[in-house]
């Protein structure tokens, strides 16, 4: 079961994504801005992290992020914002989020949207554990070789 942690001091939208993950079956956490957002991540590991972009200040869901990908290479992160703007988005881009995700897009289901990137991220991370995986096995393989060798 995958872990996901959703940080968003609006408690409305924090308590409507965990509803709608739980009952899609995921194991689901909630922080209500960023610094319990930060505690969280410290403490424990998650698959994905789903994160408000502007919680205490504009900066608090890239700071999140950066939190994130530090801990664990392979957590995803999908950034959400009422406010979208293409500056925010590539920085995000940039610091390693799966995905950034506008909630008020018209005509667009925003808990559908999230569902998606989040089953979408959780493919990203599978085939990225994965490569390591393999990455890994190939380097013990060749040490192995080199030692008889």
């Amino acid at each position: 079961m995958a872990r996901v942690l959703v940080i968003d001091d609006e408690e409305d939208v924090r308590r409507a994504i965990q509803r709608r993950l739980k009952r899609d079956g995921y194991e689901v956490e909630v922080a209500d801005g960023e610094l319990s957002g930060q505690e969280a991540i410290e403490s424990n590991n998650y698959d994905v992290v789903i994160t408000d972009m502007s919680m205490e200040d504009p900066l608090s869901g890239k700071r999140i992020l950066a939190k994130a990908v530090a801990k664990d290479l392979f957590t995803q992160v999908i950034v959400l914002t009422a406010y979208g703007n293409v500056s925010n988005a590539v920085d995000c881009m940039r610091l390693g989020a799966f995905d950034y995700v506008e909630k008020n897009i018209p005509g667009i289901d925003t808990y559908e949207l999230v569902v998606l990137k989040l089953e979408q991220a959780l493919d990203e991370r599978r085939v990225s554990v994965r490569a390591m995986k393999r990455m890994e096995y190939i380097a013990q393989l060749r040490d192995h070789l080199e030692d008889e060798g």
